[in-house]
């Protein structure tokens, strides 16, 4: 070997060689400032042992508290997991890119000793770092697992309480059942009553209980005067003497509901925490005075929403579009409800704290829908009896058809909870009132904060508000674009808050994931047959057809934001909003539609497939159909005719009232409506008036004899021009002669008028007005005066008309 090779190898050998220790000093760095491994390492034990014990706990079964310990255990435990794994492969590319850089170890060429030694440190901190990692990720996916174990056993547990029967309410079975238990049942309430009140008496005797003394004083004066001078603080700041505001309204209606919420939590609170400290507070008794407070809170809050949506005593800050007299007939009902959800969850507190028998559980649950299905009932016919009211008063006023649906929908509930209750599907009945009482204040106090954040956000974000000028001035902001981003802003707040509603719906009830999992259920109620990978069954027809009710829903209600809320905050013309107004519809219905068919198990590539299949049947059977699509989508694009522009099409002349995507509507002078399918207007000659300019123009033509002063027709053409009002000044008017023929000056004349709609009462106006003042000026503006004379065929002896006869005749 040459001394010049050696001299090179040896040269590329030390380049590698300071490369790879400059990287290794910036990597220890890198290293120097993570977590150490063993620490990760430790990270992912822990993690591995809580899942462990996750896992042997889910052997046995668990009550609902235990299940969502163990749940939020588990989902601790996948985070921790996924962050250890994180970083330790941010530490494993670390290690990667060294290995890249010193490459592959020469083949047949002895190594320097210390970039051996690099190479196989390396090797093995790679080993254990993708071990860790692969450990991490695995126990990533086993809490995934384990959480939707938990999540299926709660939907389990959901449906077995809800499909449980028993015998009928009505039945002497279920009474002698219920009998059966009753010693048992009181032998346990004496037990509990008999501990507590000992306990009670131990305390007492010792010395003056005066923390429990303060406590229930404390909780009086919050419950009465403490919620009351609450309530009149905001009504003086927010109602009395203050300007009727959209914000200030909203505002109170959600201070009466802190209120009434904090009030009575308060007052639990007081009440519970004092009877703690003076050890007069049983420790059976703890859970049920825990439950306390939450049915305190919990009535409080359904009291509060209900009287914030109704405010029987300031109508004019009512919220809500309600009449005094459904104000006056409803708010008793809230009441009740407030009373009956405090019995409720008070009667499951001592059941669970006496450990009452299945009968006796079964019977309460049986009194608690029955209690509700008698509030639902007369609320219902409270209602009915209010909207037959209003009906009569105003005979011209239609119905709400959204509260039609609901009153509908909520009588079939009510009904099919009836008769699962003299079924003896006591859970299901009481699952279903609940699910009504649960969805009216859930509705009512969603549809409070909807009101509240469209006033905050379309009173903030508008151009004559000081933040609308402050970034109008600061930003150069149009007033149009403020005032778009604040409807926008409004819109996507309400979209989420509506959206985390819809997933609350279900979930006071331990119904899993909510509707994901009840839909689940429903479409596992019945199999049915696989036809091309798409399971059809009614399951999936119902859900299909659920879905797509709501998809429409969500449309009407979005075409209703758009066209009443967004539109005219825009600066777009009413064609614009027409065109946007259409195309967004078309849009809506075809993803409504799409995400129906999703839900059926039909993904989108079926659907371009199965559309692709019959693009060649539409292109030939609707061929027609299609064209004027086409044109329709072309006229809303282009807009070379717009709603309210004057057009003639062929014979016919008329203004624009509506485009559709298959035809245009145009009304003709007799009030008649001319359907011209659109693609008669885009491959025809139609005369848009108005496309251009809005302006219209009149012409007169008439002639006087040629010795009439032209000059002072000229000025008078001008003058009558003038004193009409519907001729504009600008373009000013203009007077020519046309020509000169047959001893006679022919004029033509034109003026422009605002519209081409005014240019024929115009005319009429000043020609009547031309032929006054012309016979006032004694000037001739008749036509020319016509001669027939008849010539004789040659050779006839037949003088011509008007000829002299010869003197022989």
């Amino acid at each position: 070997m040459s001394l010049a090779k050696v001299v090179a190898r040896r040269g590329r050998l030390l380049c590698a060689l300071l490369l790879a220790l400059a990287f290794n000093l910036y990597a220890g760095a890198a290293l120097a400032q993570a977590t150490p491994v063993a620490t990760l390492s430790r990270q992912l034990s822990q993690a591995e042992t809580d899942l462990a014990a996750v896992d042997h706990a889910l052997d046995s079964r668990v009550d609902k508290d235990a299940r969502t310990a163990l749940r939020s255990k588990a989902l601790a435990a996948r985070d921790a997991a996924a962050d250890a794994s994180g970083r330790l492969q941010d530490q494993l590319s670390l290690v990667d890119a060294q290995v890249a850089q010193l490459g592959p170890a020469p083949a047949g060429t002895p190594e320097a000793p210390d970039i051996r030694a690099k190479r196989a440190s390396l090797s093995a901190q790679h080993a254990a770092l993708d071990s860790a990692v692969k450990r991490g990720r695995l126990l990533g996916v086993t809490a995934s697992q384990l959480v939707d174990e938990i999540e299926q056993s709660q939907a389990e547990q959901f449906g077995q309480r809800i499909s449980a029967h028993v015998p009928s309410p009505v039945s002497p079975t279920f009474w002698r059942a219920v009998l059966r238990s009753v010693p048992r049942d009181l032998r346990r309430v004496g037990l509990f009553a008999e501990t507590g009140g000992a306990q009670i008496q131990t305390g007492w005797r010792h010395t003056l209980p005066w923390q429990a003394i303060v406590g229930i004083v404390v909780a009086l004066l919050l419950l009465i005067p403490g919620r009351l001078a609450a309530q009149r603080v905001g009504q003086r700041f927010l109602v009395d003497g203050a300007p009727g505001h959209r914000v200030r309204r909203s505002g109170y209606a959600l201070w009466r509901i802190v209120v009434g919420t904090l009030a009575p939590m308060l007052a639990g609170l007081a009440l519970l925490q004092g009877l703690r400290w003076s050890g007069l507070l049983p420790d059976r008794w703890g859970d049920m005075f825990d439950a306390l407070v939450l049915a305190m809170s919990v009535s409080g809050f359904t009291a509060s929403v209900g009287g914030a949506l109704l405010l029987r005593r300031q109508p004019s800050w009512r919220v809500a579009p309600i009449g005094d007299e459904a104000a006056s007939r409803l708010r008793p009902y809230t009441l009740l409800l407030a009373a009956l959800t405090f019995v409720n969850i008070m009667l499951d507190a001592f059941n669970k704290a006496v450990s009452a028998s299945n009968a006796a559980l079964v019977a309460t649950e049986a009194l608690e829908a029955t209690l509700h299905l008698l509030l639902i009932g007369a609320a219902l016919l409270a209602l009915g009896r209010v909207r037959a009211a209003q009906t009569s008063d105003t005979a011209g006023e239609t119905r709400r058809a959204g509260l039609a649906a609901a009153t509908l929908v909520a009588w079939i509930v009510a009904a099919v909870a009836g008769i699962a209750l003299l079924w003896g599907y006591v859970g299901f009945s009481l699952f279903l009132v609940q699910l009504v009482t649960w969805s009216v204040l859930l509705g009512s106090s969603t549809y409070l904060l909807m009101v509240t954040v469209d006033d905050v956000a379309t009173t903030l974000f508008v151009q004559d508000s000081p933040l609308g000028r402050t970034l109008t001035r600061g930003l150069g902001l149009g007033g149009s674009s403020i005032d778009q981003f604040g409807v926008l802003l409004s819109g996507v707040l309400r979209l989420g808050l509506a959206t985390v509603a819809f997933g609350m719906l279900l979930s006071p009830f331990g119904a899993g994931d909510g509707v994901g999992s009840l839909f689940g259920r429903l479409g596992g109620l019945a199999q049915g047959v696989e036809v091309g990978g798409v399971s059809i069954s009614p399951g999936t027809i119902l859900r299909g057809v659920a879905v797509l009710f709501v998809g429409m829903a969500l449309v009407r209600a979005f075409m209703g934001w758009l066209e009443g809320r967004y539109l005219p905050a825009t600066a777009l013309d009413g064609s614009g909003r027409n065109s946007v107004s259409l195309i967004a519809r078309y849009v809506g219905i075809a993803l409504a539609v799409i995400w129906s068919l999703a839900s059926l198990g039909i993904g989108v590539e079926k659907i371009a497939l199965l559309l692709s299949a019959l693009s060649v049947g539409i292109g030939f059977g609707l061929q027609a159909i299609t064209q004027n699509f086409v044109s329709g989508l072309i006229l809303l694009a282009e807009r070379p005719i717009k709603i309210g522009d004057l057009v003639r099409v062929g014979t016919d002349e008329g203004d624009v009232k509506r485009i559709s995507v298959r035809s245009t509507e145009i009304e003709l002078a007799d009030h008649s409506t001319l359907i011209v399918p659109n693609s008669e207007l885009i491959t025809k000659s139609v005369l848009n008036k108005t496309l251009a300019s809005p302006l219209g123009r009149m012409q007169i033509q008439f002639s006087v004899p040629i010795g009439t002063d032209a000059e002072r027709v000229r000025d008078i053409v001008r003058e009558l021009f003038g004193v009409e009002p519907a001729v504009l000044d600008e373009p000013a008017p203009t007077v020519f002669i046309d020509t000169i023929s047959d001893g006679r000056i022919m004029f033509n004349c034109f003026a422009h008028v605002a519209s081409p709609r005014a240019a024929y009462s115009a005319r009429s106006a000043v020609l009547m007005a031309l032929l006054a003042r012309f016979r006032d000026e004694q000037i001739d503006i008749g036509t020319v005066p016509q001669r027939l004379e008849l010539v004789p065929m040659p050779g006839s002896d037949v003088p011509p008309i008007g000829a002299t006869p010869p003197p022989h005749a």
